[in-house]
Parts: structure tokens; C-alpha cells; sequence
């Protein structure tokens, strides 16, 4: 099973990254603290020092179309935000 889907890179969490060495994550909906902390551990090659989640619920949305008024649910989904010992660094674009 996949711990780490994918890494966040809007604004807020690039500013995270580089003022507070933080990084930001969604991960599975199953995964704790421990499994999070292993997994960029194993992944990455860093130590981590904490990790911080939070579920976000599903957003029901609502659009105006020429067939009427049409709504649709995105998904809920968990957010892990992990920060990394001084000195270590994530690099997500080295492999690009």
C-alpha cells in the first residue's frame, strides 16, 4: 500500500519548505504518524523530527450550466505535514 501520494507544491508550502523546513504531503487516508515518518524516512533519505496530519472532509460543489443547476462532491482527502532535522533537504525537482 502507498503511504505518500504525492508532495504539495503551491506557495504556502514552498514558503513552508524554505522558512520552517517543512514539507508537505497527501497521504493515505489509513496511514498514522509512524507509517508517514518511515515512509520519507525510507523515500527521501532524511531524518524526521515531526510529522502533523489532518482529514480534510468532501467539498460539495455547485455549477450553472445551460442543463441547470449541477452539483458534484470532491473527495476527502488526509494532509501530512513533516519536518525534517536541520540540515536535511528535500529536492523534488532533482529528477526532472
Amino acid at each position: 500500500m502507498d503511504i505518500l501520494i504525492k508532495p504539495i507544491l503551491t506557495e504556502k508550502a514552498t514558503n513552508e519548505s524554505e522558512l520552517r523546513n517543512s514539507y508537505t504531503f497527501i497521504v493515505s487516508k489509513s496511514a498514522n504518524k509512524v507509517e508517514i515518518k518511515k515512509a520519507v524516512e525510507s523515500l527521501y533519505g532524511v531524518s524526521v523530527s515531526k510529522v502533523r496530519t489532518m482529514i480534510y472532509g468532501s467539498e460539495s460543489r455547485t455549477r450553472f450550466t445551460k442543463k441547470g443547476v449541477q452539483t458534484s462532491k470532491k473527495g476527502s482527502y488526509k494532509k501530512a505535514i513533516v519536518k525534517i532535522s536541520e540540515g536535511d533537504r528535500i529536492d523534488f525537482f532533482a529528477n526532472l
